[in-house]
């Protein structure tokens, strides 16, 4: 009697359905992390920006021309990317409301999104 090797046809039904069913369980959970590390990152990333332009303010008594005039006098490394438009040159600049203070002074995500609360993310 000559012995056969190999997996039947049930058994790789088997494993693939419960591979399945694992997959089905799994999905929800990672697209669900994948949009909370996003919206801590944008969080973070408004956080460092706004830290810099405050500190601009405190040493020099007027906002930023331009966020750029934060990483040029070494305030940031780099401006950030936003994660949602995967752009450093997507965010949105609030203006001071007294001109002769400077141009920035905060700054927002341009970003359509909505974040998991229902809140728009450009208005954070």
């Amino acid at each position: 009697m000559r012995k056969v090797r190999g997996f039947t046809m049930i058994e790789l039904l088997v494993t693939l359905a419960i591979i399945a069913m694992l997959v089905t369980l799994a999905a929800p959970r990672y697209f669900g992390s994948i949009e909370r590390t996003k919206e801590d990152v944008l969080r973070e990333d408004l956080y460092i920006l706004r830290n810099a332009i405050d500190h601009y303010y405190a040493d020099r008594n007027v906002y930023p021309a331009e966020l750029k005039d934060l990483v040029k006098e070494k305030y940031l490394r780099s401006l950030p990317v936003d994660p949602y438009t995967q752009s450093a040159n997507s965010w949105k600049v609030v203006a001071a409301t007294d001109a002769s203070l400077g141009v920035v002074a905060d700054v927002k995500s341009g970003a359509p999104a909505v974040a998991r609360d229902g809140s728009k993310v450009a208005d954070w």
